[in-house]
């Protein structure tokens, strides 16, 4: 294959990649340069929550393409303002800072801690074991997996991890020195991980007591995945600081900073910028993606997507003993299994299915809100038959 030969000559191999060369993409369904069509589970790693191509991000793209792609941030740029005010409409009060990925966004926020926490004696972190929070220096350094650091200790100092849903861990932990606290609302890369009831209220409470942030990364979690515009919605806690990505852009890379008003007031002139962030192009797409679904009904869909993809997953929990558990919110379902996860992947995969395994064991979905029910179907039969191998 042509384009297997051009990554293997001139490609660096970061990322494992099944041997499939997409050309074209519709709905939930990828295209093969050889025709072949895949139902994708896991659309651009959560990316694509409007489904591949919608035609109203399509127009929205080359619309803008027609006219400005690009101009520096040290001008106004409309859709810019519009997008933030657009975010700030569906979320809190504050103000929102525009960057490429989610990675980025991170990397903001915590800068924004640090500077908010400068003089006041504050500059540590506590995050979570099984986090992640991209692959960039300061990003990593936050990530509470070992498997992800330990090729590029040392890191940012500063950071200290306890286990998701142990409020306990977080009290023995914190200091007067900890300017945040950063959480991922529902643990994505580290295996569809949902907190206990309370939790993040009970993190909030903290937070208030010793005088520290709270950052909610919702790269995976937000812009309507769980059935609320954010997932924070879910439980009624409104964090210090949001970070969003994949699902913002419906396909064209984007992330974001949102930040209460007292904190986004710590950024000024010449303490943090993005040559690309906030550009027209993908403000044009980000405005797409809101429009779509708020007009296309996709809050309620993600709702009836999680309830379609759990009693599916609970049916197959039924009958396979080597499925542990089922946990997720709307459209972002984990099935635990008690084994590792590739055997069904790889079985999916020659049923023109495409699932994800993360965390070694967990079958992890990440799908459009408009994925249908007849594309459900399709995927549990595979899912059935992969398991029925083993």
């Amino acid at each position: 294959m042509q384009t297997q030969k051009l990554f293997d000559n001139y490609v660096i191999p970061s990322v494992g990649r099944f041997p499939l060369s997409f050309v074209e993409g519709k709905g939930s369904w990828l295209i093969e340069e050889n025709g072949g069509k895949y139902l994708d589970m896991y659309p651009g790693w959560g990316v694509n929550i409007v489904g591949h191509c919608h035609p109203k991000v399509v127009t929205a793209i080359q619309k803008q393409a027609a006219k400005l792609l690009h101009a520096p941030n040290n001008y106004l740029l409309p859709l810019q303002g519009q997008l933030a005010e657009k975010i700030i409409k569906r979320s809190f009060p504050g103000k929102v800072f525009f960057s490429n990925s989610g990675a980025e966004a991170n990397e903001g926020a915590m800068k924004i801690a640090r500077k908010w926490g400068k003089n006041k004696g504050k500059w540590k972190f506590v995050s979570m074991l099984d986090s992640f929070h991209g692959r960039t220096l300061g990003a990593l350094s936050a990530t509470g997996q070992e498997k992800y650091r330990k090729d590029f200790e040392p890191l940012i100092p500063g950071f200290s991890y306890v286990p998701f849903g142990d409020i306990q861990a977080v009290k023995e932990i914190i200091d007067d020195e900890t300017c945040a606290i950063m959480v991922e609302p529902i643990q994505g890369e580290g295996g569809v991980n949902v907190a206990p009831e309370n939790y993040f209220k009970e993190l909030k409470n903290i937070c208030n007591d010793r005088n520290c942030l709270l950052i909610f990364d919702e790269v995976q979690t937000g812009v309507a995945r769980t059935g609320e515009w954010f997932a924070y919605q879910l439980y009624n806690v409104k964090p210090d600081i949001m970070t969003l990505a994949k699902a913002l852009g419906g396909g064209v890379p984007i992330g974001a900073i949102v930040a209460a008003q007292n904190v986004a007031d710590v950024l000024q002139p010449g303490s943090h910028a993005s040559t690309y962030g906030g550009n027209p192009l993908v403000c044009a797409a980000g405005l797409a993606v809101i429009s779509v679904i708020e007009n296309e009904k996709g809050l309620e869909k993600a709702k009836n997507v999680e309830k379609s993809l759990k009693q599916n997953a609970e049916k197959l929990k039924q009958e396979f003993n080597v499925i542990r558990n089922v946990r997720g919110a709307g459209a972002m379902l984990g099935i635990e299994l008690d084994i590792p996860g590739q055997s069904i992947v790889k079985s999916c995969l020659e049923d023109n299915v495409l699932v994800n395994c993360t965390h070694e064991r967990v079958i992890r979905f990440l799908t459009s809100v408009f994925i249908s029910e007849n594309e459900i179907e399709i995927t549990f039969n595979a899912l059935h038959t992969a398991l029925s191998k083993i």
